[in-house]
């Protein structure tokens, strides 16, 4: 087994106060930032060709926001996972509709629309977009009642996975030929063969299990050019550079253990956190920035036949 590399960031790149940041998004076309926070029902941007000083809340919205990806050829608005499913922002109204709710008449009635919101999730090669549904903390402590689903460009709704609790990172191979799955409270990362052509996912199996702490869990995660994942451990304050075997081969630790999910900027790393801590010197909330010498795979656009954004 190789030496892993070690790094350590002592300074916050955005001195924020995030009650949950989390989904970070580098949009190439515009070298924009984009993250939320799903506690304080925020979207976040930075302009990076300035740096942190252009920093702004974009929008306070009236629901929460878990996940975001771009939409092919329409680059005025973006899709979303929140609170009662999916929807559109527009950036030029700072407004949202939404486009599919997830549940149905029976689950409304059972409260899950009030109960649940989206949390994390991608958009696939072919243009689907997975999200995942889970108790909303403020309201209840999360159980296995939470949901996996996909949103295919002819926007038909399909439940992949139930019984999921802390629904995080999802992302694919390299080869486009496994999906990687994150349920946080077991401490796995799945990994699914993935029929792209489909959608399907199938053989479920262990990647990755956290077992060095046990006050710590798997929360997001990317892909690098090199097929190796990073992923962020909330509680332990760090993020780990796992093989395509399922080692570890690097190591960033940053300044406060809620860390909550990596995402690449060219080279860099950009990691979100969430606050909860106390302790000012462990800059919970803040958002974090570090080279790594490595670009991410591609991220995919959502498909869709939408004339207007």
């Amino acid at each position: 087994m190789g030496e892993i590399k070690k790094h350590t960031i002592t300074e916050p790149w955005l001195k924020l106060s995030c009650g949950l940041g989390e989904a970070p998004f580098w949009e190439e076309q515009t070298h924009t930032l984009r993250f939320v926070d799903i506690i304080k029902q925020e979207l976040h941007t930075v302009d990076l060709a300035k740096g942190p000083a252009s920093h702004k809340i974009a929008a306070s919205l009236d629901i929460s926001i878990g996940v975001t990806g771009d939409i092919e050829g329409h680059d005025k608005g973006f899709i979303f996972g929140g609170k009662h499913g999916y929807g559109i922002f527009d950036r030029e109204t700072a407004s949202y509709k939404y486009i599919k709710k997830v549940w149905s008449e029976e689950e409304l009635s059972d409260g899950k629309d009030k109960r649940m919101r989206a949390n994390d999730g991608a958009i696939d090669s072919r243009g689907r977009f997975w999200v995942g549904f889970m108790d909303d903390p403020l309201i209840k402590d999360p159980v296995d009642e939470g949901v996996l689903f996909r949103l295919d460009p002819d926007r038909s709704l399909h439940r992949v996975l139930e019984g999921v609790t802390i629904p995080n990172g999802t992302t694919w191979s390299a080869d486009d030929k496994h999906m990687y799955f994150t349920d946080s409270p077991t401490r796995n990362i799945y990994v699914f063969d993935f029929d792209a052509e489909t959608g399907a996912i199938s053989n479920r199996r262990v990647f990755f299990r956290w077992a060095e702490n046990l006050d710590a869990e798997p929360d997001g995660h990317c892909i690098d050019e090199e097929g190796y994942m990073w992923s962020a451990f909330h509680g332990s304050g760090k993020v780990l550079r796992i093989s395509p075997e399922g080692k570890v081969v690097a190591e960033i630790t940053c300044p406060t253990p809620n860390v909550t999910c990596p995402a690449f900027v060219g080279e860099d790393l950009v990691i979100t956190s969430a606050g909860g801590d106390e302790k000012p010197e462990t800059m919970a909330g803040c958002v974090f920035k570090i080279h790594v010498g490595v670009t991410g795979l591609k991220r995919f656009r959502w498909k869709s036949g939408i004339e207007t954004v």
